[in-house]
């Protein structure tokens, strides 16, 4: 089955962290992605960039509404993603608390809604 990993963090502080930190940070990304590769896990990843390049649509009355930002406001945006395969909800929550996300932000375990779920 397959599984997203949503990463949330707190963009203002990942922009103000320290060089050595932002370093340290990439590098656990890359520890990570390269385990989740050799497993098998690994369908696809990518660090999305902050919010203020979003642009979030709305239909309301037969209108388009545009808005240059993210619709919710929240202490936490949503950074990246890891979309994975794995053998139950049990372990795509192993490879979450294994996200460095997980111990800065929050990583959001969701099953992906496969076609054949709903179409059977």
């Amino acid at each position: 089955m397959r599984y997203m990993l949503l990463i949330y963090n707190d963009e203002a502080a990942m922009a103000n962290a320290p060089r050595d930190k932002t370093e340290q940070t990439l590098a656990a990304y890359g520890a990570y992605t390269e385990a989740l590769k050799k497993s098998g896990a690994y369908l696809a990843g990518e660090r999305l960039r902050p919010t203020q390049a979003a642009t979030s649509i709305r239909m309301a009355n037969g209108k388009t509404n545009v808005l240059d930002r993210p619709y919710a406001d929240t202490k936490e945006q949503l950074a990246g993603f890891y979309m994975i395969e794995a053998t139950d909800i049990d372990t795509a929550m192993e490879w979450g608390a294994r996200c460095p996300a997980a111990s800065t932000g929050t990583v959001e375990v969701r099953p992906i809604w496969e076609m054949t779920d709903y179409l059977s």
